[in-house]
């Protein structure tokens, strides 16, 4: 995996084998950021990164220049790993080994980008109970925004506050924003 832009561009990062986790394609984490940056200013607000495996969106993130990143995933190998790989960098990552819905419940804070990268075999049901905790537990600021990645096989347009998706190869993007 690379990271594609900022301060570490072209800078490659070699995930332990032993990691279970799919990294976001290149071609597909191009594409998310084009659409970010005509959304946002990356340089001035809050990230966090659930199931987030391999870091790949955290370190796309902090290369960018976002000074707030929390990366959050269950497996102790991959937290450790971002944990590591963020502190050799100097990236502005806190990690949490938690599994995604536990710490949903938990946080008090807001976020401006919340990105999930759940496993694709999960069922809708499964992947929806990520914009139920979200939009519940108020974790998005105002016109803050969920970004889930699944696979083409999988819809999410059912939930309310669901926006647009984008498909990039066998990935899709599905946005789901809160109101301004």
């Amino acid at each position: 995996m690379r990271i594609i832009s900022g301060t570490h561009k072209g800078k490659r990062i070699h995930a332990p084998k032993q990691l279970s986790a799919r990294p976001t394609t290149d071609m597909a984490k191009e594409a998310l950021f084009n659409i970010l940056n005509n959304h946002y200013y990356l340089s001035e607000i809050k990230v966090l990164d659930l199931f987030s495996g391999t870091g790949n969106i955290s370190f796309e993130f902090a290369s960018r220049g976002t000074p707030e990143i929390i990366a959050v995933d269950k497996d102790p190998k991959s937290a450790s790993f971002i944990s590591k790989t963020a502190q050799a960098l100097g990236f502005p990552i806190s990690v949490f080994k938690s599994d995604a819905q536990t710490f949903l419940r938990k946080t008090s804070e807001t976020f401006d980008i919340i990105f999930a990268d759940p496993p694709y075999r999960q069922t809708v049901q499964e992947f929806m109970k990520i914009p139920k905790l979200v939009f519940e537990q108020k974790l998005l600021k105002e016109g803050g925004t969920l970004i889930i990645e699944h696979s083409r096989h999988t819809a999410l347009d059912q939930f309310e506050y669901f926006d647009e998706s984008r498909k990039y190869g066998g990935s899709v993007f599905s946005f789901f924003r809160q109101p301004s």
